[in-house]
């Protein structure tokens, strides 16, 4: 397999130190709804994921959960966004946590986004952090200002060797813009460490050697690696944005207390961007999964959007787009059904199915090029000489990768109620009950009782389907 390093600039062969690859990937910051701009990001990591065991690697992957600890900005300056989150909505910041831990994984699984096998909360592994930040201590590269211990990035060589800039071009700007702390001998500094004297409100805090207070956010991905994966990672992951200065600065303190290389690979995915540019959640209303089923699309035709463009190029969002591959999604299950209902054995070719494997894994060990593998897909649906067997069993094998639930068992079933169309998905013996419901709650919204509709509802979720009201139909689906 090759893929490309960002810290060497160049698509190299990947080979993992023992065997099994060790891949950490960046988990989110759980003070808001994760946007379709951040689950582009844990896409192309699945898709790392899959094809890395499709192409017969073992792996071994972490996740942190960043519940502590981020700042506004990246450059240790601004509100905590746990804090923020909380006061926005008036809860607790564990409260807010849970909350977003538990809708970030369930727009995962809508998008078919495997859970890392060892997925970690940052404010569990305090005394880590503790004693990483001792070490380095220990080693000379901190200092202690007004109460916060910072990483002093003079004391190491190469701080920007992996985003290939210049320290005068980066002094200008820190992604949005570097803020001044005066506590800071430099402005690349950063906080290991912050206490009560710098943050009077922050509301998760614990104790240590150097007061009460809590972790800077780079220390935490570095010291949850550390643990899970031990002293040498074969794939580090995250967005574009995580490379300066949060992947730097994680390699600073991890390599700082290691005294030798950490990441053998790093690498990062690209935006997506509106028509408006890049998407963030400090524009206000921003794009979530739940904000498309609403609007009638399924979530995985997000999944069939982003993987018909490289992983390393900027995606360009918009309904229009969204809708050409809603389109042609739906028209690629449709197919599959029409192959499996008149699926015959018919003769078999060996080294007709090896050839669309052996081209299919190769799309995917060249530096995952994922509409090349789309297209290995169609080449095999579009084979006159294979048997429906023969393909279907290739789809499905290509689908351990490319996750679209392409031979999926989908029992569905249109009904007219009134005037109003109704899709039912897997209704099972439920059916009855959820044609009453739905027919209940759209008269209550005919007569504008929205607590009540809200109310039937909740009743629907509690059987174990939800609800969604598209532009053409009623959508009911397992859960």
């Amino acid at each position: 397999m090759e893929l490309y390093n960002t810290l060497s600039k160049r698509i190299e062969e990947f080979v993992p130190e023992n065997g099994v690859v060790k891949m950490y990937t960046c988990g989110p910051t759980v003070y808001h709804y994760a946007h379709i701009g951040n689950l582009r990001t844990y896409l192309f990591e699945d898709v790392l994921e899959k094809s890395l065991r499709y192409l017969g690697y073992p792996v071994k992957r972490c996740m942190n959960i960043t519940d502590v600890g981020h700042l506004e900005n990246d450059s240790d300056d601004g509100e905590d966004k746990m804090l923020k989150g909380a006061k926005r909505e008036g809860k607790t910041v564990w409260e807010i946590a849970e909350h977003y831990t538990n809708t970030f994984f369930k727009d995962c699984e809508k998008l078919n986004i495997q859970k890392p096998e060892i997925v970690e909360k940052a404010t569990d592994h305090v005394a880590e952090y503790i004693q990483m930040i001792q070490a380095l201590e220990a080693k000379g590269y901190t200092y202690f200002a007004e109460g916060n211990v910072y990483f002093d990035v003079s004391k190491i060589t190469g701080y920007f060797e992996l985003s290939g800039k210049k320290e005068e071009d980066l002094k200008v700007a820190v992604r949005e813009g570097v803020s001044v702390d005066q506590n800071k001998k430099s402005p690349f500094d950063f906080v290991l460490w912050f206490t009560k004297s710098k943050f009077e409100h922050q509301a998760m805090k614990w104790e240590s050697p150097w007061g009460v207070g809590y972790p800077g956010w780079h220390i935490e991905c570095s010291a949850i690696a550390l643990k899970y994966l031990g002293e040498r990672v074969d794939i580090h992951c995250g967005g574009v944005d995580n490379i300066f200065p949060h992947h730097t600065n994680e390699i600073a303190q991890a390599e700082s207390y290691l005294g030798h290389k950490w990441v053998d690979f790093w690498c990062h995915g690209e935006h997506l961007n509106d028509q408006s540019g890049k998407m963030s959640k400090s524009k206000g209303e921003f794009l979530t999964v739940s904000l498309l089923e609403e609007k009638g699309y399924n979530p995985l035709c997000y999944r069939y959007f982003c993987l018909g463009s490289h992983y390393r190029n900027q995606l360009v969002f918009s309904y229009e787009s969204l809708e050409m591959a809603s389109k042609a999604y739906e028209k690629l299950i449709n197919r599959i059904k029409e192959m499996r209902s008149i699926e015959e054995e018919g003769k078999t070719d060996p080294e007709r199915v090896e050839v669309y494997r052996r081209k299919f894994k190769e799309a995917l060990a060249n530096d995952l090029n994922t509409s090349n593998a789309l297209t290995v897909l169609y080449e095999v649906l579009k084979d006159e000489t294979m048997s429906n067997h023969e393909k279907l069993n290739l789809v499905d094998s290509f689908d351990e990768v490319l996750s679209l639930s392409l031979t999926e068992e989908v029992n569905e079933e249109k009904i007219t109620i009134g005037e109003q169309m109704v899709m039912l998905i897997n209704a099972g013996e439920e059916k009855e009950e959820l044609l009453a419901l739905v027919d209940l709650r759209m008269k209550a919204k005919q007569e504008k009782d929205f607590s009540r509709a809200d109310a039937l509802r909740e009743k629907i979720e509690a059987l174990g389907f939800l609800i969604k009201d598209g532009r053409d139909q009623i959508l009911v689906s397992r859960k």
